[in-house]
């Protein structure tokens, strides 16, 4: 499968999510839905780890490679933390499309971070997702 597959695969999974944990957080504190939704993600993923007998890479695990992933799993934490109580408060249709601003945050990330090139053409896009998602709120 194409990298483009799997990030399709991604973007209807997301949105599966919004509106799953919008329905999920209901009457219960947002903390505590994202513990469960951890839990169920590590089990989710530890089982795809031995069914495609991919345990066999970790001793490949660096320190770098270790401590990259740490920073991101706590960066994902905070970003599911922030997610679900914000669901508690506005509808999913508010919280989703200001979510998906972490587009042009990663976009400058990338660029200055990690030295990849910006287009003006993905600049444009990315000015004209900022916008779109910024009016899904006006």
């Amino acid at each position: 499968m194409s990298w483009l597959a799997y990030a399709v695969i991604s973007a209807v999974a997301a949105a599966a999510t919004a509106i799953l944990a919008k329905l999920g957080v209901e009457g219960i504190p947002s903390t505590l839905a994202t513990a469960v939704r951890t839990v169920v993600v590590t089990l989710f993923a530890w089982a795809l780890v031995f069914g495609l007998d991919q345990q066999r890479a970790i001793p490949a695990l660096s320190r770098r490679t270790l401590i990259y992933l740490g920073l991101s799993g706590v960066a994902t934490g905070i970003s599911w933390l922030a997610y679900f109580r914000a669901l508690q408060m506005a509808p999913a249709s508010w919280v989703a499309p200001i979510d998906k601003l972490s587009l042009p945050f990663t976009i400058a990330l990338a660029t200055l971070w990690l030295g990849e090139p910006l287009t003006w053409r993905a600049a444009a896009g990315v000015t004209l997702m900022v916008i779109g998602a910024l009016l899904t709120r006006a």
